[in-house]
């Protein structure tokens, strides 16, 4: 066992913080209420003794990886009943909240086989199924009775929903519609859960009827029995094999041949298909993606955040453990995190892991409002947010990729142990970057919102919020530049701005020159992607900005949240200091002033680095960490987990006398 002392220089580093670290675990969380409730929960789930490894995961066959998944799964989603009755909670909320707290990836850490049952087929049954679908449907799924998955991703076709292969043709005669996949390249592959563990899919496929092809729909389909769990007649299904992680979610891929199902198995909120087929079209067809939209605001909301505060926590931790090399000839080897290269590395990602907090808070509250307005047949911020989510998963996913790498790097050897838990942490983090829409094609899709915001703001009509900086962003630049919060944040508006605008002066001067307009987009997509970019650093920058203005805590607080602002918007113009030279009121005579407040800010953080990552409040067993455990007792675990190895339950491993030894003797 560990001893239980916490290292002297973890002590030291937490005697040296200027603030209250339960205040801001209490800010994070939204209250002291919701941390005492948030711990209880974490009580309740992680220190079930059902859920301890025998053995490391990554010491596990393929196959026994799956299982030990679905064997957790099943009692995780037992413990999920239970802690709804105890609560008088919706479900779904606790499985949000389970994801939320990293309760979720804690337990089964290489991707749930139920994940995507609680994350989209359920999310879609409740907000794309009539009533009578609920009735049919939902309390089944809600209670595990059925369990499914979302399968629309195809073998050829992701992003590009509109290309989706897979058909459903209604039979008005036995009013019955009737799926297939006319093409290999039409098999649906990726979703979650499909391979071996879900009896019922809810397929995105082409609707015919009369006929007439009407764009994709959702069809609720029983893929397997549900007594002998053998695939449906016509299903063809698998598992899609070894990934570069989360291979405990049992993804899949599926063919169908002449499957049947009733006609009632369509879901129909918003688009209905009647018994003799009279196809009654949705009010928008935007309608129907909104599982799309729900799990790119979940990404944000729970996934980005999330995993860069897990890995600024190990790192910076490590940091304040480990002790390498001399700052002054004769001394005790420093701390790494008394580096500067070092902080450099760790602060901005603290600050980073922060903004996209901020960020997926003001995302959360704005897909509620605007799921409350389609309630009343209100569509018209849907557009606005399905940008925004778009940009924020693409951004966010590659901040919080590149983010766990640095912090991975900055741990040094150690960091590519699997026992730090770095390397699971990056495999969960960069598979976001893929999932729910490839991040370039995203970026294009809110660079056309753009482009028809540029395009009413030249009607002189009113633009969304997130847009509305476009009516004033020239006059922003005749300021001067004064290195300060307000300043920067100005700057990053006029980036976006003038990226938006040439893009629109640049299509239309190709269309003017011959081009149609999707050549003209083609041609000018590079500087849409950066244009979109710096449109979504811009809102994370705002919104960090608004939100610390808000905020209702200490002084001690606000003056070290205040430096975490500064700090990014400091990195991330330096990062980008030639778009700020080009396009903002920034001067070369500026820049070192932006210099030497980012080394600034990173002297004023080192006394807190600790501090803030305590403050995220991430369990010893959520970080899984022999780098990030709270006590800092690294060496002793790393041993301890070393021991873990299969290769040392023996002195002498059997290959010795098979190989080793004829081997060496041949060479005598």
């Amino acid at each position: 066992m560990i001893k239980q002392t916490i290292n002297e220089d973890l002590l030291a580093e937490r005697s040296k913080c200027t603030f209250n670290v339960e205040e801001l675990t209490n800010f994070f969380d939204g209250g002291v209420s919701e941390t005492e409730s948030r711990r209880k929960m974490e009580n309740f789930f992680l220190f079930d003794p059902r859920f301890k490894d025998k053995v490391p995961m990554e010491y596990l066959s393929h196959q026994e990886h799956y299982e030990e998944g679905i064997r957790k799964s099943c009692i995780l989603h037992s413990k999920v009943n239970e802690w709804a009755n105890i609560t008088n909670t919706n479900r779904i909320q606790v499985y949000t909240e389970l994801w939320n707290c990293g309760i979720a990836s804690a337990i089964v850490k290489q991707g749930i086989p139920f994940g995507v049952h609680s994350a989209m087929f359920l999310p879609a049954l409740f907000s794309q199924g009539a009533s009578e679908q609920h009735n049919q449907w939902l309390e089944l799924a809600l209670n595990n009775a059925i369990l499914g998955t979302y399968a629309q991703t195809e073998l050829g076709h992701g992003t590009f929903i509109r290309g989706l292969e897979t058909t459903s043709t209604y039979d008005s005669n036995t009013e019955e519609f009737i799926l297939n996949s006319p093409t290999q390249t039409s098999y649906k592959w990726w979703p979650g859960g499909l391979g071996h563990t879900c009896n019922y899919a809810i397929v995105v496929a082409q609707l015919y009827t009369q006929g007439k092809i009407r764009g994709i729909h959702q069809f609720v389909v029983q893929i397997r029995d549900s007594e002998t769990w053998m695939p449906m007649p016509g299903i063809k299904i698998g598992e899609i094999g070894s990934k570069f992680g989360m291979n405990s979610a049992n993804n899949g891929y599926l063919a169908l041949n002449n499957v049947r199902i009733p006609r009632m198995n369509m879901l129909m909120k918003n688009s209905r298909v009647l018994k003799d087929g009279t196809y009654e079209k949705s009010s928008n067809q935007k309608l129907n993606y909104g599982t799309m939209v729900f799990m790119r605001v979940l990404i944000v909301k729970n996934l980005v955040a999330n995993y860069l505060m897990e890995a600024t926590t190990i790192a910076v931790r490590y940091s304040a453990v480990r002790r390498q090399s001399e700052l002054r000839v004769g001394e005790r080897e420093p701390q790494i995190m008394d580096y500067q290269t070092q902080q450099y590395k760790l602060f901005p990602l603290i600050a980073t892991g922060l903004a996209y907090k901020f960020v997926a808070n003001w995302l959360w509250e704005a897909y509620n409002e605007v799921t409350s307005e389609l309630d009343r047949g209100n569509v018209d911020l849907l557009p606005e947010l399905h940008a925004m989510a778009c940009c924020l998963k693409a951004v966010g996913t590659y901040d919080a990729a590149t983010g766990v790498t640095t912090c991975r790097l900055a741990c040094g050897g150690h960091g590519y142990m699997h026992s730090s838990n770095l390397p699971n942490i990056y495999t969960l983090t960069t598979a976001a970057e893929i999932y729910e829409g490839e991040n370039t094609v995203l970026l294009l899709q809110t660079a056309r919102y753009l482009m028809k915001a540029y395009q009413e703001l030249q009607r002189g009509n009113d633009l969304a919020e997130t847009v509305s900086y476009l009516n004033h962003y020239q006059a922003l630049k005749q300021s001067a530049w004064t290195t300060t919060l307000e300043c920067m944040t100005n700057a990053f508006f006029q980036v976006a701005g003038s990226k938006i605008e040439n893009c629109y002066k640049l299509i239309n001067h190709s269309m003017n020159n011959g081009l149609s307009y999707d050549e003209a987009w083609n041609q000018t997509s590079i500087q849409l992607l950066k244009a979109s970019e710096a449109h979504c650093r811009a809102w994370v920058i705002n919104i960090f900005m608004m939100s610390l203005k808000k905020m209702q805590v200490s002084a001690e607080i606000i003056e070290v949240i205040t430096q975490l602002c500064e700090l990014i918007c400091a990195q991330w113009t330096l990062n980008s200091v030639g778009d700020f030279l080009q396009y903002s009121n920034l001067n070369v005579s500026d820049v070192p002033s932006i210099q030497n407040l980012m080394e600034n800010c990173l002297k004023l953080i080192r006394p807190n680095a600790v501090g803030l990552v305590d403050s995220f409040d991430l369990r010893d067993e959520i970080l899984n960490s022999t780098l990030g455990s709270y006590d800092g007792n690294v060496y002793e675990r790393l041993l301890q987990e070393a021991n873990k190895s299969p290769l040392n339950k023996n002195p002498v491993n059997k290959s010795f006398e098979l190989y080793l030894k004829p081997f060496l003797k041949s060479n005598m």
